[in-house]
């Protein structure tokens, strides 16, 4: 829910035979189990490769066998490999505990290996460290920040003549001005599941934490539901978007792919995605000018708030077949020259002080709000198991097609929350 991220957040992460198929590119470089060859799988599209590349430019005589997956290929399938002795020896892992391949769903079993001893694990930040372990032990090299919001194709906008709406009220508007002008708001690709939860998460952070901050320790106390607090409010601001022509004609009939092409493209203003989607865009529209900002949900500015957590990060496999330089992977991505790389690249920003890194302009509302304690975690990083998310995002796909409505899906959310990990 990356996320980024972001996110994720984000949930909904996989790789088939991860080293065979997938949407990526692949690296051959010698047989898996070389002293010289590390196998890897990543859903981090558009930002790894340059940082593979770097990698083995600083280790003459390395090669990376990498993939590269979008999350829901890759969420599906990474379980699996692990169990079955497949996985790659460095893989992408998600924060905390929200998704099938976030940090605690793969370390309980035993699947990651433990990184506590590497350098840069005593340097995260308390807010990143605690959604990197389990039981007290480090798993994941999460090296960057996300956070979700509305990014704006700055030609489109200044071609139909608009503004980012900073209310709830002004972004009805909008979306009403940009559809009359044939050029819907937002891009919005619903067909890959995990792109669902993004606007919501954008509203919820608004809706449900604005009033109450301590509202993950109250769902955890049993003194709070998600059918009965502001995530029912938030939903409704979701359907009320999509009536409203927020988004292009067949959401659920447009991937993450194309979705990326029509905000690129100028042929919707923006996507309500995480930052990590502007490198996308930047890939498809090099000469393209894109700004994240905070999607509003009431009438007051102020109340605002975004979701701004650490993002995917990468594991060590327990049973890495070359886990030396396994280490020197995720230490690399964590050194300055790797962080930096990585979240210019994705348009983020770092995980670790001091790497000299100058945050991109595109984020700079993002960088505000976060200096000034503005966001809520991704959502989905502080509940009790996977299968949360799972119903969220398979809930949210079947009310867009008509199958379900908002109190039910809120319901069996609860119903899933309420089983504990």
């Amino acid at each position: 829910m990356k996320t980024r991220q972001l996110p994720v957040l984000i949930a909904a992460l996989t790789a088939g035979a991860l080293l065979a198929a997938c949407s990526g590119g692949t690296r051959a470089g010698g047989s898996g189990g070389g002293s010289k060859t590390l196998t890897l799988a990543s859903v981090d599209q558009g930002s790894v490769e340059d940082v593979v590349k770097a990698f083995e430019k600083a280790n003459p005589g390395v090669k990376v066998r990498y993939t590269t997956s979008g999350a829901d290929q890759y969420q599906q399938q990474i379980r699996t490999q692990l169990a079955s002795g497949t996985a790659p020896d460095v893989m992408s892992v998600w924060p905390g505990n929200g998704n099938p391949g976030a940090t605690v769903v793969l370390a309980k079993p035993g699947y990651l290996r433990d990184l506590s001893g590497q350098p840069w694990a005593a340097k995260m930040p308390d807010a990143i460290k605690t959604v990197a372990q389990y039981k007290g032990k480090t798993y994941n090299a999460i090296f960057g920040q996300n956070g979700i919001g509305a990014v704006y194709n700055q030609q489109a906008m200044a071609k139909a003549g608009l503004t980012p709406p900073d209310t709830w009220t002004s972004l009805l508007a909008f979306c009403k001005a940009a559809k009359a002008k044939g050029t819907p708001a937002f891009a919005l690709g619903n067909q890959d599941n995990w792109v669902t939860q993004l606007v919501l998460y954008a509203l919820v952070a608004t809706t449900v934490y604005g009033p109450d901050r301590d509202f993950d320790q109250n769902m955890q106390a049993g003194r709070a539901t998600f059918a009965r607090s502001q995530w029912a409010t938030a939903l409704d601001k979701y359907l009320t978007m999509e009536k409203t022509g927020c988004f292009q004609k067949d959401p659920l009939g447009t991937t993450y792919e194309a979705s990326q092409a029509l905000a690129a493209s100028g042929r919707t203003l923006g996507i309500i995605q995480g930052n990590w989607v502007i490198a996308l865009l930047k890939g498809k529209n090099p000469q393209g000018t894109f700004t994240l900002k905070a999607l509003p949900a009431t009438d007051d500015p102020s109340q605002t708030l975004v979701p701004a957590a650490a993002g995917a990060g990468y594991g060590v496999n327990a049973k890495a077949k070359n886990p030396q330089l396994a280490l020197k992977f995720v230490n690399f991505v964590m050194s300055p020259a790797g962080m930096t790389l990585f979240v210019k690249k994705q348009g983020g920003l770092p995980s670790l002080p001091d790497t000299g890194y100058s945050a991109d302009p595109s984020l700079a509302e993002l960088s505000t709000f976060i200096g000034s304690d503005r966001t809520v975690p991704f959502m989905d990083q502080r509940w009790p198991n996977a299968k949360v998310q799972q119903t969220m995002l398979s809930g949210l796909q079947e009310i867009f097609s008509g199958q379900s409505t908002p109190e039910k899906l809120l319901d069996e959310m609860d119903a899933d929350y309420k089983a504990g990990s």
